[in-house]
């Protein structure tokens, strides 16, 4: 999970602007503290996620996992959340958060948060997850740990594969202090002339291209053993870079800088290039957060602190190694039974091969969908034989004419690139509507973006001011001389890579009303159309919440008229204050309002008399919790939807946003009953209580676990494949 493609933020898909701070209109039937700051609802989300760290009853490869995803989710919080909101007060932009407290006081909210959980992560790495290591053979060791001949096998490597690549940058009158790039582990070193005896600053930055843990030799390569960090080879040979110096003192620091974005694409000609140029901007950010090794004396320090112009406030002073994002590397330790048991995805029934014994038989996508839509579940069924098949069929098959799709996000070797290239080469019509302003991979879409071009694909960006986040694909068919619509409406990204551990669903359809949706969608994306209506999708910015907001008000007059009435809502981050407040309504009015939600939550449960019916549970696991679903009792006629958009300012009024309404009674069916598993008692879930206090439930009264809902649903697709039940 190195790779930022695949780094849980918990922030949604990472964008972040200024009017996530807009305070909502009071509402007179509400009290004024109805929801919770979203900056520290976050830090809540990431506690969770440390405390599956901490857990002795998961794997403990996974729990040193999950360590690094805390540090990468944490750095990206930073990055993006704490520089945003520092800038807009430096600026005199920023306003009171959802809860009325000012900014100030909750940017020193944030600190005392993120400091006592830099901490408690420390000390899990220190005292419980490395000496748990060391027990199977898996030993992070200190140099001093080593014998003779250890030392000078590794002094070898230094020589041959470290010293040539180091740079020490010397400060003084002829050398100014170095620049010191964001997220980059370094050394500050301080070293006497021995002839002069002046004392001097050297900075060493740790070559990030090599890898963090260098195995003691001896150790098998698959499960490398004993492990010496980069930065304490270095440190230990220092004198090889100061020849003639003494070196009196070495700490490791890493800096972290604002990496927000701001472009003004209303005000630019070409907005590919105002992106590059943002992107060159942002690798020289202000420092916003400075982690030193707790031992860092006072001179050193001070004089980081002069030279980076950062407050001590912002300073974290942890237990080494610093960067935990280095433990991701573990996860190629072939140590299986250190990790969580391995699961295939399995292929859809519908699209499973009607040649079942054929090795080499593949099924026919578009027959399957004229068969009737068809609900995909990743990564409990496979993205490869699903979306992958659907695209790579169409740019192979003759009779289609065109294919039109938006690409968000993709992994660094996309076959969904590949196929939209091959049919372009094809001669088919190809749109791709790429997303270059996706937070952290604007540089890789700009790439495709290019490379599609090249290839004769038309590439748009969109619209002027939005984002474009639905998930969409669509494939006009010839078929016996009609044009036949093929839709995909996903939740998840069309990343192959991230398809494997982000939980996603994929409606596939012919529904010639989806069909007509989707072209007036593109169309508007596209061109100069501006569509409003849509017969089976809710399209953001000018429908969704507006659609949302009625469909949860039709649950409270239902409620108040004595009809079953209900609404679940599975979500990524739940912030938007119009749409809490309709949930408070209905929970007044009778309606059982149920919320799954991985991240934000800016929901209360523990006001009397508004929240008495609303549930909120958080389900945390081997896979990254990432699907949308809306669902509504409507007087025992469930209505539901799926689709990209979380409940936040951003997707509701500056995205593109498209959830489409699921129809088939099955579908229906497994969707409410997966909701029904992830909110019982008897499964594994954390529960939001009074005073924004999420809680853990995964033990039963004789501390065994109860029912994993990730678990169980692989099990529920798997047992699927021993019969393939009618349609």
């Amino acid at each position: 999970m190195t790779d930022a493609s695949i780094v849980d933020t918990g922030l949604g898909d990472s964008e972040d602007d200024d009017f996530d701070e807009l305070v909502p209109t009071a509402d007179v039937d509400l009290p004024d503290n109805r929801y919770v700051d979203r900056e520290l609802s976050w830090l809540a989300f990431n506690q969770r996620v440390l405390e599956l760290a901490e857990d002795p009853n998961v794997p403990l490869l996974e729990r040193t996992n999950f360590l690094g995803i805390f540090a990468s989710n944490l750095d990206e919080f930073f990055m993006v959340r704490v520089a945003g909101l520092k800038r807009r007060i430096m600026t005199g932009l920023a306003v009171p958060n959802n809860i009325g407290t000012a900014p100030a006081k909750v940017l020193e909210s944030i600190g005392a948060e993120a400091h006592a959980l830099q901490e408690r992560h420390a000390s899990v790495w220190h005292e419980q997850v490395r000496p748990a290591l060391a027990a199977e053979g898996v030993e992070i060791v200190a140099w001093h740990d080593l014998t003779g001949e250890e030392q000078a096998e590794l002094y070898e490597y230094f020589q041959v594969q470290v010293f040539p690549v180091l740079m020490p940058l010397a400060v003084d009158p002829a050398h100014p202090f170095p620049y010191i790039s964001g997220l980059s582990l370094n050394l500050a070193v301080r070293i006497r002339n021995a002839r002069t005896g002046r004392q001097e600053f050297a900075r060493v930055k740790v070559p990030p291209m090599l890898p963090r843990m260098v195995p003691v030799p001896g150790g098998e390569e698959t499960n490398r053993g004993r492990m010496l960090p980069l930065e304490d080879l270095i440190a230990e040979n220092l004198s090889d870079l100061f020849p003639g110096m003494d070196v009196l003192e070495h700490h490791a620091f890493r800096l972290t800088r604002n990496e927000d974005m701001v472009v003004e694409e209303d005000e630019t000609e070409n907005l590919i290039q105002a992106l590059e140029q943002e992107l060159r901007r942002r690798r020289f950010g202000p420092p916003i957060r400075l982690e030193i090794a707790e031992e860092m004396d006072d001179v050193t320090l001070d004089l980081l602190l002069d030279e980076l112009d950062i407050s001590e406030q912002e300073v974290y002073r942890l237990r080494g190694p610093l960067d935990l994002r280095a433990l991701f590397d573990f996860s190629s330790l072939d140590r299986p039974e250190l990790k969580y048991h391995k699961h295939v995805p399995v292929t859809a029934l519908e699209l499973r091969p009607k040649d079942a014994d054929s090795k080499h038989a593949k099924a026919d996508i578009f027959q399957a969908i004229r068969g009737g839509d068809v609900l995909v579940h990743h990564p409990y069924e496979s993205f490869a034989t699903s979306v992958q098949a659907f695209l790579e069929q169409a740019a192979r098959d003759p009779h289609v004419l065109a294919i039109k799709q938006t690409l968000y996000r993709t992994s660094g070797d996309s076959p969904i690139i590949a196929a939209l290239i091959e049919a372009a080469q094809n001669g088919k019509q190809v749109l791709a509507l790429v997303e270059v302003k996706a937070r952290f991979d604007e540089a890789n879409n700009i790439e495709w973006a290019r490379q599609l071009e090249k290839a004769g694909v038309h590439v748009v960006y969109g619209l002027v001011g939005l984002k474009t986040h639905c998930k969409l694909a669509l494939v006009v068919r010839e078929e016996r001389g009609q044009l036949r619509h093929y839709s995909h409406v996903g939740t998840g990204n069309y990343n192959p890579k991230t398809s494997r551990i982000y939980e996603d669903f994929g409606l596939f359809t012919c529904d010639p009303a989806v069909g007509l949706d989707l072209t007036r969608l593109f169309n508007e994306l596209s061109g100069y159309a501006i569509e409003k209506k849509f017969k089976r999708l809710l399209v953001a910015p000018l429908h969704l919440r507006k659609g949302l907001v009625k469909l949860i008000e039709r649950e409270t007059k239902h409620a108040g008229e004595g009809k079953p009435a209900a609404v679940r809502i599975k979500v990524n981050s739940m912030v938007d204050e119009q749409i809490i407040d309709a949930l408070y309504r209905a929970s007044q009015a009778g309606v059982q309002v149920d919320v799954w939600v991985r991240g934000i939550c800016s929901l209360r449960v523990d006001l009397p008399g508004v929240s008495d019916n609303i549930r909120v549970r958080s389900v945390l696991g081997r896979y990254l919790e990432h699907s949308r679903i809306f669902a509504f009792e409507n007087d025992g006629s469930p209505e539901v939807f799926l689709g990209s958009a979380d409940m936040m300012h951003r997707n509701l009024d500056r995205r593109v946003e498209a959830l489409v309404r699921v129809k088939e009674e099955r579908h229906i069916r497994e969707l409410l009953d997966l909701f029904a598993m992830a909110m019982d008692d008897s499964s594994a879930t954390w529960r939001l209580g009074a005073d924004a206090v999420w809680t853990r439930h995964h033990l039963d009264a004789d501390g065994s676990p109860i029912v994993d809902v990730q678990d169980r649903t692989m099990e529920i697709v798997a047992g699927r494949r021993r019969s393939r039940s009618p349609r």
